[in-house]
């Protein structure tokens, strides 16, 4: 997270209450944000809202784990895709879910970045989601982050957090992976559609930092 708009976040949070939602798990969020956002957040649900935290305390855990004929199948995808890279760690089980990645979650910087590119081109992630869901239509798959798919069972997405509002909150959802095959989408169409809130499609923290800075809260 770059550290000015760290720093002015946190300010920001001091005064607005905001809820961080991601599909990565406790610890690598904390990687990403930082302790001080991180606890500067009313909640934080980790792994799309399947494993909740509040100042520092476990709220809300799902125990569910990826079963043995879908990770064959995504193992398949894995050994059978061109590119050619592989850095480890290429599934990782979260709280309600489990993160499958071709490259691996062992990539650096760099090596995570030429999987984007890959992937741009070739749309690999949105393919195997695709094939993935078609296969087992109980479970869902979204093309979530900049490597990896999100994997969970129907319903245990982004949109479970509204659990905890109410219809009577405005909420004001930024995201980058809007489209319906990302993982920000199922949120985002519930606000939208319930006339919850506003969701707004962003593709850096600074269009983020902008439009917080514009409106008027």
């Amino acid at each position: 997270m770059d550290p000015r708009f760290r720093k002015w976040f946190v300010t920001f949070q001091k005064q607005h209450p905001v809820y961080l939602v991601t599909g990565s798990d406790r610890v690598k969020t904390i990687e990403q944000v930082g302790m001080d956002v991180y606890n500067h957040s009313q909640r934080v649900y980790n792994c799309s809202g399947s494993d909740t935290w509040e100042q520092g305390v476990n709220t809300f855990t799902n125990e569910w784990k990826l079963p043995i004929d879908e990770w064959v199948f995504l193992k398949q995808h894995l050994d059978r895709s061109s590119f050619p890279l592989r850095t480890g760690i290429h599934f990782e089980d979260r709280p309600g879910m489990c993160n499958f990645s071709v490259v691996g979650r062992g990539a650096t910087r760099r090596e995570r970045k030429q999987y984007v590119e890959y992937d741009q081109e070739h749309q690999e992630r949105a393919t195997i989601a695709a094939k993935f869901i078609k296969e087992f239509p109980h479970l869902e798959a979204k093309v979530g982050g900049e490597t990896g798919i999100d994997i969970f069972p129907k319903g245990s997405n982004k949109s479970q957090i509204l659990r905890d509002f109410g219809k009577d909150d405005c909420l004001h959802f930024f995201g980058d992976a809007m489209l319906p095959e990302g993982n920000d989408y199922p949120l985002k169409e519930l606000i939208v559609n319930n006339n919850l809130g506003y969701a707004y499609t962003i593709d850096e923290y600074k269009e983020t930092w902008e439009i917080l800075e514009e409106t008027n809260w």
